[in-house]
């Protein structure tokens, strides 16, 4: 490719990168005023991130389209694919984090909508926090390229899946032992799985990250792997 070419690419490259970290920031308030909404009650809020999700829908085309017409007209290679590749699938994941927020205000106007005021039998701020936290750091991770915070989300997803299990546990329990429990709880156990999902979706971006860093799909290989891989950034950084 010519110098001017080059330089084009990398300005289609840096757009698509922009693109995702506006998707992404978007992802992100959709998270917290679902969980606001359901926490506060607030109904106008609950209804914003519902209809909020079909510009994050938008989005996910809009980025999907600019990076297969940047491959098709400049066949990048290496390094360069690996980079327009890794963004397709990022955009892919914040997409169903926004399905997943939508999930959560759906329930939260559910739950708010009765005759009697909703009182949650088990706390999910801390589960709702660590998925959020783990959010904001895969998204960190992608916008500088750093693949050394893949450890810490891959660890921080390990305990989200132990407390939606612990609410699983928990909410049995309430519908044993009180039938009339069962419809909050049900709903409330939806709320805590889209938690453990928005978690599963984190690592799949921080794991393409390092895909496109350095060119290995750690999928489904196991926190290990991740800590091998971020060690190589830290060895060579020398932190």
């Amino acid at each position: 490719m010519t110098e001017h070419i080059y330089k084009q690419f990398d300005a289609d490259l840096e757009a698509i990168r922009t693109g995702v970290l506006q998707m992404g920031g978007l992802v992100e308030s959709q998270v917290s005023n679902a969980f606001t909404g359901l926490r506060t009650a607030d109904k106008a809020l609950i209804e914003k991130v519902i209809a909020g999700d079909h510009r994050i829908n938008l989005l996910e085309v809009e980025i999907d389209e600019a990076c297969s017409q940047l491959i098709a007209k400049r066949q990048p290679a290496a390094g360069d694919l690996r980079a327009v590749l890794g963004a397709m699938k990022t955009v892919t994941d914040l997409e169903r984090i926004g399905d997943e927020a939508k999930k959560v205000a759906k329930a939260a106007r559910r739950l708010h909508s009765g005759d009697l005021p909703y009182s949650p039998k088990v706390d999910l701020s801390h589960p709702a926090a660590l998925a959020q936290d783990m959010l904001r750091k895969a998204l960190d991770s992608f916008a500088r390229g750093d693949v050394t915070l893949a450890p810490e989300i891959a660890h921080k997803d390990e305990e989200v899946d132990a407390c939606f299990e612990a609410v699983t546990r928990q909410l049995i329990t309430y519908m044993m032992e009180d039938p009339r429990t069962i419809s909050n709880s049900l709903e409330t156990l939806f709320i805590a799985k889209s938690l453990e999902r928005i978690g599963d979706h984190a690592v799949n971006i921080s794991e393409y990250v390092i895909y496109m860093a350095h060119g290995r799909d750690v999928r489904y290989a196991g926190t290990e792997v991740i800590e091998q891989e971020a060690a190589k950034d830290r060895a060579r950084s020398g932190s």
